[in-house]
This record gives C-alpha cells, sequence and structure tokens, in this order.
C-alpha cells in the first residue's frame, strides 16, 4: 500500500461497453482482523441460487471530516452528474492517493467517510468500503460469480453502489441484487435477479444502477420467459418485469411493470408539478411512470433498429421536460411529460444529429446541455447544444468519447484515454480552462518528479513505476465528494485535492 500523498503533475458507461467493434456501452487502517464466512441465514427472497459470501474486517481511524457533500449513489446526490461544491481552477490538481483496483466499469460512491468500491478480483465479485481520506480498506465482503461477457470485455460489475442511512447496495453484472451493513459490510439480503426473474443475459450482463424511492430500491430488470433464447437471437420477449420495485429493507418484490427488457441506463427521480415521476430509458425506449406504485403513465419508443445497439445514457430532466440520447440510430429527443402521456418538443432529424450520447449522461444547466457526442472514440466530440430547440452551440473534436462532472459553473471532463479537462460550462464557446493528463506515464513521472519538495516531503519514489496512470478504457465519469476528485481507469482509482 502506497502512503497517501500530495505530488502535483502538470499537463485531459447504470454503463460503457462495445460489440464487435462498433457497439460500446454502458459501462484507515492496518491489519486484517477475522474473517467470517457465510454471513448466517441472510434472507435470499427465494433466489435458487444464494451467493456464498467472505466478509473481512480491518481495524481503521475515523475518517477526517471534510466540508462538501456525500455521493452516495450514481451520478451523485442529485442524480443529474452536478455537485453542489466548489472545485478549484489552479491546476494540476494534486494526487492525494491512488490504488489498484479489480474489473469493472462501476465508479465508487462516498457516504459517511467512506468509499465504497464494488468490483471482481478473480472469480469474486467484492464491495469493499475504504476511508475516503486516506484510501485505506476497512472491511470487505466477497462472493462467487460465474459471470462472462459475450463479447471479451471485463466480468466486473457495471453498476455503482447505492448507500442510504446504514444500507449499501449493489447489483452485479450477473444480476445478484445486494444489501448490506455499511458498519462492518454483513449480508442483510439478496435476490437472484436473473434466476428469479429469467433473464436472458444482455449484451453486457445487468448495468443499470437502482434507486431509491421512500421505502422502495427500483431496479431494471428485464426478464422473459422461461427457455428464452439468448438476446443476441433477436427475438427475446419481455415476461413485464422491465422495472421492478423491492421492499429495500428486505428485497421482498412489491411490484414489476413494463414489457420491456433492460438497458444500461439507470432510473431517474423526480417531482414534476407536485407529483413523483419516474423515467426508465429503456432497450426499447422511454417509460414513465409512477414509483410508489408502478403505474405506467407512457411509453415513447426509442431504439436503433439494429440489433447490436444499447441504451445507455440516463434521461435529463428539466422542468416538465425529459431528453433522451443514444449513439446507434435515432439520436435525441426531447419530450414534454404529464400524466398520462407525452408530447414531442424536439427530435432529431436522420441526419445532422444534436446529440449521439453513448452512454455518458449529458449535463444541463442554465438552458443547454453538454455532453460527449459519438458512438466511437475516433469520431466522438464535446458539444452544447440548446436545450429548448436542439441546435449545436459549438462541437469540439478530438476528445474520444468522455465523461462529464458539472462544479461550479464548469465541467470536469475525462476522456477515455485519462485526459482530464476543466472546461466552462458556457454555450458561448468551448473555453479549456485547465487541464492534466493522467493516461501518459512518462508525462506523469517526469512531472511528479519536477516536484522535488512534493516528493521529499511524502518520500513517493517518482520511478515510471510507481506513478498513478489511468489507462484506457477510462469509461466513468469523475466525482467529487467533500474536496475529493475521484477519477478512474481500466485498473486504477486516483484521489485528487480539488479543494479551491
Amino acid at each position: 500500500m502506497r502512503k497517501p500523498y500530495t505530488m502535483p503533475i502538470t499537463v485531459n458507461m447504470t454503463i460503457p461497453m462495445t460489440l464487435k467493434g462498433f457497439l460500446l456501452a454502458s459501462l484507515t487502517g492496518g491489519l486484517t482482523g477475522v474473517i467470517w464466512a457465510d454471513s448466517p441465514n441472510p434472507q435470499t427472497n427465494g433466489s435458487t441460487t444464494p451467493a456464498t459470501e467472505n466478509r473481512t474486517a480491518t481495524t481503521t481511524e475515523p475518517p477526517v471530516s471534510i466540508a462538501g457533500s456525500d455521493w452516495p449513489r450514481f451520478l451523485g446526490p442529485t442524480g443529474d452528474g452536478k455537485s453542489t461544491e466548489s472545485i478549484r481552477t489552479d491546476w494540476p490538481l494534486p494526487i492525494h492517493w491512488h490504488k489498484k483496483i479489480g474489473d469493472g466499469y462501476s465508479m465508487p460512491s462516498v457516504a459517511g467517510g467512506s468509499l465504497y468500491v464494488f468490483d471482481r478480483h478473480g472469480d469474486q465479485a467484492r464491495l469493499s468500503s475504504w476511508n475516503s481520506t486516506t484510501g485505506e480498506e476497512r472491511w470487505r465482503v466477497e462472493y462467487s460469480t460465474d459471470y462472462e461477457d459475450y463479447f471479451g470485455y471485463s466480468t466486473g460489475p457495471r453498476a455503482s453502489p447505492l448507500i442510504e442511512n446504514s444500507r449499501v447496495y449493489t447489483f452485479g453484472v450477473d444480476g445478484m441484487l445486494r444489501c448490506h451493513q455499511t458498519e462492518d459490510g454483513k449480508l442483510l439480503w439478496q435476490v437472484d435477479t436473473a434466476a428469479d426473474f429469467g433473464v436472458a443475459q444482455n449484451f453486457f450482463g445487468a448495468g443499470a444502477s437502482p434507486v431509491i424511492e421512500g421505502d422502495l430500491l427500483i431496479a431494471q430488470i428485464g426478464g422473459s420467459p422461461p427457455n428464452s433464447p439468448k438476446v443476441l437471437s433477436g427475438e427475446v420477449k419481455s415476461n413485464g418485469s422491465g422495472i421492478v420495485a423491492f421492499d429495500k429493507l428486505t428485497g421482498k418484490v412489491r411490484y414489476a411493470v413494463a414489457d420491456t427488457l433492460a438497458s444500461y441506463a439507470s432510473p431517474t427521480l423526480t417531482t414534476l408539478d407536485g407529483r413523483r415521476w419516474g423515467f426508465v430509458f429503456a432497450r426499447g425506449g422511454l417509460v414513465g411512470f409512477a414509483p410508489a406504485t408502478g403505474a405506467v403513465d407512457f411509453f415513447f419508443p426509442w431504439r436503433s433498429k439494429k440489433l447490436e445497439s444499447v441504451n445507455a445514457a440516463n434521461p435529463v430532466v428539466v422542468d416538465d421536460t425529459v431528453f433522451i440520447t443514444e449513439s446507434y440510430g435515432p439520436g435525441s429527443a426531447l419530450l414534454k411529460v404529464a400524466p398520462g402521456g407525452f408530447e414531442v418538443v424536439w427530435q432529431d432529424p436522420p441526419r445532422g444529429k444534436s446529440m449521439e450520447s453513448h452512454w455518458s449522461t449529458p449535463i444541463y444547466h442554465q438552458g443547454y446541455l453538454y455532453g460527449s457526442s459519438g458512438q466511437s472514440g475516433g469520431n466522438a466530440e464535446l458539444r452544447s447544444l440548446e436545450h429548448a430547440t436542439g441546435k449545436v452551440k459549438w462541437s469540439e473534436p478530438g476528445l474520444q468519447r468522455s465523461t462529464l462532472l458539472y462544479a461550479d459553473g464548469h465541467l470536469v471532463v475525462l476522456t477515455e484515454r485519462g485526459r482530464l479537462l476543466l472546461v466552462k460550462a458556457t454555450p458561448e464557446k468551448f473555453d479549456l480552462v485547465a487541464e492534466m493528463d493522467l493516461g501518459d506515464a512518462k508525462a506523469v513521472a517526469t512531472q511528479s518528479a519536477a516536484s522535488t519538495q512534493a516528493a521529499a516531503k511524502t518520500e513517493i519514489n517518482t520511478d515510471a513505476s510507481d506513478q498513478p496512470v489511468l489507462r484506457f478504457p477510462a469509461w466513468n465519469a469523475p466525482i467529487l465528494s467533500h474536496g475529493r476528485l475521484y477519477v478512474r481507469g481500466k485498473d486504477q482509482l486516483i484521489c485528487l485535492d480539488a479543494r479551491p
């Protein structure tokens, strides 16, 4: 374990995935203490294949309190990729710590001074609790998984942990839905959704992060009738379990609705004119529903005609409108919604599309949307468009596929090759404020070594082999919590000090 350090360096897919070259989606302490195997009598909700579990505890120091807000779920406290914190603009940002991580496309979540990391190590899916300030592990829980990706991509989880009070929820790529205690990782309940709902393995497994509404845990499941063919057949049908609500305390099913298969976009919840709404951009299109009861208001078909295609970016809700976008065919559309239905405000024409987001959810700010448009790295652009009309205000090519975080009037943009940019959130032009390259080992080593004061102070070896490098694919949007900016690549998680 490397020591936490501060070292300046100069210099930027509910989930990423790719199919045959043209489909890529989404998606403190010290000594080891005691190991527990198989938590006693966990509730399984009738799952046919309950997972075995190993739980490891470590001693730890209490977290250091830093002003700011938690990041307890996918896309942050407000579920839209927007941080409530300010961010330092004089870059490069100091590196606070970095650690190797396992397989997967799951970004951590942060709450109560802990960072919850969900990844895969060998044939074990692992949920770990780390001290968010130091990166030191507190406990970890593992269970066996035999998931294999159809197309050779990562076999690890895609969905981010979801934290509420004393519970943390995970949704594995194999469909295992689990609830643990945040204090020590103890398993409270689990549901094998693939077995219970007859899920025909999606292109890249399960990947949409669940959400909480009151006493419900709502997830995209997308089950099928018994003996259904593989999804690659193009003949898979739904059994009405596109969206399933579970009791968040027990895992018992409360309702199952929507005759659609699952996508890689997480549910979006909001209040419009005093009424609660849920929006799920499922495999076949957008579902509008009442999250407390599951009553469906409408279904808007929106999907490419290609079999090898996915919907992966979350719906973006602004007032009474919902923006959806994909990158395999139809592009984007803006709907105005009301109880029982919708109307189309605008939608992309067959050519000259305004936004074609692959898996990265666009950010809305003061009347404009900002996002990465393009299916492949070679043609992807960072774009700004007018929300009300879909008119493109500016495009910046050459950044490859990117993910975004909004903070204090700026966009933090992470490219899939590890370049990190700070861009003003303005429709006037692409206004680059600062950048640093975390994807180039030589640059990181050279620039870190130049900071001899930092190196001497922290006793860090500045050889290239010791440097944090974000290897491709860096497909997860950065997160900002309590002044720390966390970024992830293929096998590295880096924590940067972003406090102004």
